[in-house]
């Protein structure tokens, strides 16, 4: 503890105590508003794009908050130690290999100011006493802004640490590379292809692999990035190490992998997750099809979709429908009604018939079921429906295929 830390009290330091014990449980909707910040304002909408950085640094956030907490619990009102631990660290390594470092440490400030607001409520609950307040107050701001001054200053020399480390080495030029290449930035193609051990002429077809929950072991990336190959018939893959827990894959091919093909070699890996962008050809190509890629992981991670593969291709629709959040819920309350929480059976039956060009018989056989039971649907359909069906085909469709990526229908 430093010397000229200031003294508190015994009864002040037990209030301290109290109030920690308090934050050391927070309420789901204040770590939700405290998440908001450490990924809100303009430097930091890199990082919150990425569903893999952004999980990153919510764990990271997360874990400094009840570190402080439970620190102030056991020794309460003293100076709190910095702690990198594995979700720190994690957070801070996947910042500096997609350059994002400085960026990435706004999170520790913007987070503060909400973290010291709901702080503060705390204590107002604790004490009626003038005195009391005044002191607890002065101690908690000196002890979080403390606490987070000595946590950036810890996590920047690791940041200095890590980026010596990944500037050195043929890793490092295939990820310089993919990174003026994805910035369109010019760059020869003789010199991007000796760094990368890639052809740049010809067809690609991109992909992003990553660890949902982030728990998925690195090997098991590996193996899913191996089975991309296998389900798109590439002779080889270049991969980049986006973080941690994600990696960026290229296949020399023109056609994308099956997703049932892909799917069911991911079966034994359960947290993987693979997103594939539409395939292209030469410089031009080679970067639209990650782009592609990302757009569909962001999609997927949206909607917190249980899909574990998904093709550009195939969410199109629904990754343009999505891509203003809030906005979602009441499209789809607006446009499906009651049909929104019927059964599955019957969604799926509505979203199949429109499929098959309102053929009742094609959409029974597809379906396995008796045209007589489809008709007896879409007759329920109707009756949920705000219009019927004939009146809306695509605003229905549109909305049903958003449920059916989201996990809630199909």
């Amino acid at each position: 503890m430093s010397d000229d830390w200031p003294a508190v009290s015994p009864a002040v330091r037990e209030l301290f105590r109290r109030g920690a014990e308090v934050a050391l449980d927070p309420r789901a909707a204040w770590v939700e508003e405290v998440h908001a910040a450490a990924l809100g304002g303009s430097r930091m909408r890199p990082v919150a794009e990425d569903p893999v950085l952004a999980a990153a640094t919510r764990r990271s956030t997360l874990a400094n908050l009840l570190h402080w907490a439970a620190a102030n619990v056991q020794h309460p009102a003293v100076r709190v130690p910095v702690a990198l631990g594995p979700e720190v660290l994690e957070a801070a390594r996947d910042l500096v290999r997609r350059g994002l470092d400085q960026s990435g440490l706004d999170a520790y400030r913007t987070a503060q100011g909400v973290a010291w607001r709901r702080w503060m409520e705390i204590c107002f609950g604790l004490t009626r006493d003038p005195g009391q307040l005044r002191e607890l107050l002065d101690v908690s701001a000196l002890s979080i802004s403390t606490f987070v001054d000595d946590t950036v200053a810890a996590v920047s020399e690791r940041m200095l640490a890590e980026r010596a480390e990944l500037t050195r080495g043929a890793h490092a030029d295939r990820r310089a590379a993919v990174t003026l290449l994805l910035e369109g930035a010019p760059l020869g193609r003789a010199r991007a292809e000796a760094q990368l051990g890639y052809r740049l002429a010809g067809p690609h077809t991109a992909a992003i692999v990553w660890s949902g929950s982030g728990s998925a072991a690195p090997e098991q990336l590996e193996a899913a990035a191996e089975a991309a190959v296998r389900a798109g018939g590439a002779p080889h893959r270049l991969t980049v190490v986006a973080s941690a827990a994600a990696l960026w894959v290229w296949l020399p091919v023109g056609t994308a992998p099956r997703p049932a093909d892909l799917a069911a070699e991911l079966a034994g890996a359960p947290d993987v997750r693979v997103a594939v962008g539409r395939p292209g050809r030469d410089v031009e190509g080679f970067r639209r099809s990650h782009l592609d890629a990302a757009t569909t992981q962001r999609m997927l991670a949206r909607l917190t979709s249980p899909q574990q593969v998904a093709r550009f291709e195939d969410v199109q629709l629904v990754a343009l429908l999505t891509s203003e959040p809030t906005a979602v819920d009441e499209f789809l309350a607006d446009t499906l009604g009651g049909l929104l929480t019927a059964d599955a059976d019957t969604r799926e039956t509505v979203l199949t018939y429109v499929r098959e060009l309102g053929n009742a018989s094609r959409t029974a056989a597809r379906l396995y079921t008796h045209r007589n039971t489809v008709l007896r649907r879409l007759t329920r359909a109707d009756e949920l429906l705000p219009r019927p069906l004939a009146d809306d085909v695509l605003g229905v469709a549109a909305a049903l295929e958003v449920l059916r990526w989201r996990g809630a229908a199909g």
